[in-house]
């Protein structure tokens, strides 16, 4: 159930604005405060940072490029496109760049087994392979609605030696996968740390997975600027939890000229249950948003939820969109104005999916593809002189079964 009540800004926490904080069992306080205690020591460390760098640029093969699309901007016909390729990282997508940092930092804590759960099975498969690198534990869980949308990924984590365990419960997709690795911490607190995959969850997860992704806008600021000589118009990514997102527009905060542009699963229809937007509107007629504030899974942010406050079921063609609520720095920067976040449907995503493929070469993960959908609707009304960054987070290999379920040549 989401809490309606709006708790007081600043008492608690790790907030954003109102958003955010920490709302976990009285048996997790003492893991979170730990791990919040050894990351501000790792984030300071010299050593620490180092070590990540390398593992950053020699084992996951940063930086990647940013790319002029030249073919899909002649297409649209506005501003130029860059792509920033974060689909060319070992693993296939931004979720690598997490879990290198969470991993050093678990054996800075001296815990040798890692839990995680994954959606689209990206952040599954990319903390097998840290797992797999430093020789950890490893059990992931996934829901079986995911495991079957997603069995190439599955068994990508098993060939890497995670344990893989089906979640039957719920909707048997990502919030599920997630309640079911807050029992499992609750349980082995002291030996297992919870290797998070987004922006979400109690403080210091949204902080946290934030910094490690913020190597994405860094990147891209100074790719563009080399490039061009001047900063983006506007920068797109697609927003489950947000994690790619909050990586990129990160390093543009503070530059109020360029429009930061989130993009929701629009699922297939308005009601509640046929999508996954939280924060943009659906309906133009009554002009609300999808969700309301409430607190899930430790975090207060906007959620999906009925009248009640019960969670509502979500739906969207890419799994790794397919999630009730959004990060809570992304709920900030909604409610502040400072980023736009809309949505893209199920067949918006299909048709910019094939689109880019067959302009650039370039099959990007289904989530990535609401990004691009978007571009497509936005970039013909800029400038051709303007610039638009889209992060294509991930990529297509292991949508190809939903794809050829969908797309009819």
């Amino acid at each position: 159930m989401a809490i309606a009540q709006k708790p007081a800004p600043g008492k608690v926490a790790g907030r954003f604005g109102a958003f955010g904080g920490r709302y976990v069992p009285e048996t997790l306080m003492a893991a979170l405060e730990e791990l919040e205690q050894a990351y501000g020591k790792a984030r300071r460390d010299p050593k620490f940072r180092r070590e990540l760098e390398y593992l950053n640029r020699q084992y996951a093969g940063r930086p990647t490029p940013l790319y002029f699309a030249r073919r899909l901007t002649e297409k649209l016909g506005g501003a130029r496109i860059y792509l920033k390729r974060e689909d060319l990282l070992h693993t296939g997508a931004h979720k690598i760049n997490n879990c290198l940092g969470q991993a050093l930092l678990a054996q800075r804590m001296r815990k040798r087994r890692i839990i995680a759960e994954t959606g689209a099975g990206q952040h599954g498969v990319a903390t097998a392979t840290v797992c797999a690198l430093l020789g950890n534990e490893c059990v992931v869980y996934m829901g079986t609605e995911d495991m079957r949308r997603q069995e190439l990924n599955v068994f990508r984590m098993r060939l890497l030696g995670a344990e893989v365990r089906g979640v039957e419960s719920g909707q048997r997709t990502l919030k599920d996968a997630i309640n079911e690795a807050m029992r499992d911490w609750v349980t082995n607190v002291r030996t297992t740390h919870y290797l998070l995959g987004s922006v979400l969850g109690a403080h210091p997860y949204p902080t946290m997975v934030r910094d490690f992704q913020s190597v994405i806008g860094r990147e891209t600021r100074a790719q563009i600027l080399k490039a061009t000589g001047r900063l983006p118009h506007t920068i797109i990514a697609c927003v489950g939890g947000g994690s790619n997102a909050i990586g990129i527009f990160h390093a543009f905060l503070g530059d109020r000229a360029v429009k930061l542009v989130g993009v929701e699963a629009g699922g297939r229809g308005s009601e509640l249950g046929e999508h996954a937007a939280r924060v943009a509107v659906l309906n133009e007629l009554d002009g609300k948003c999808g969700g309301a504030p409430g607190v899930l899974q430790g975090t207060y942010t906007y959620v999906l939820q009925n009248e009640a406050g019960q969670i509502a079921a979500t739906h969207s063609v890419s799994a790794g969109l397919d999630y009730p609520a959004i990060g809570p720095e992304h709920a900030s920067l909604a409610e502040s104005g400072r980023a736009e976040y809309v949505a893209a449907s199920d067949a918006e995503a299909l048709e910019a999916c094939m689109l880019l493929a067959r302009t650039e070469g370039i099959i990007p993960a289904l989530e990535s593809s609401h990004a691009v959908a978007e571009a497509v609707k936005r970039v013909p009304k800029i400038k051709k002189s303007e610039i638009a960054v889209v992060n294509i987070s991930g990529r297509g290999d292991k949508d190809m079964g939903i794809l050829r379920e969908n797309l009819k040549f």
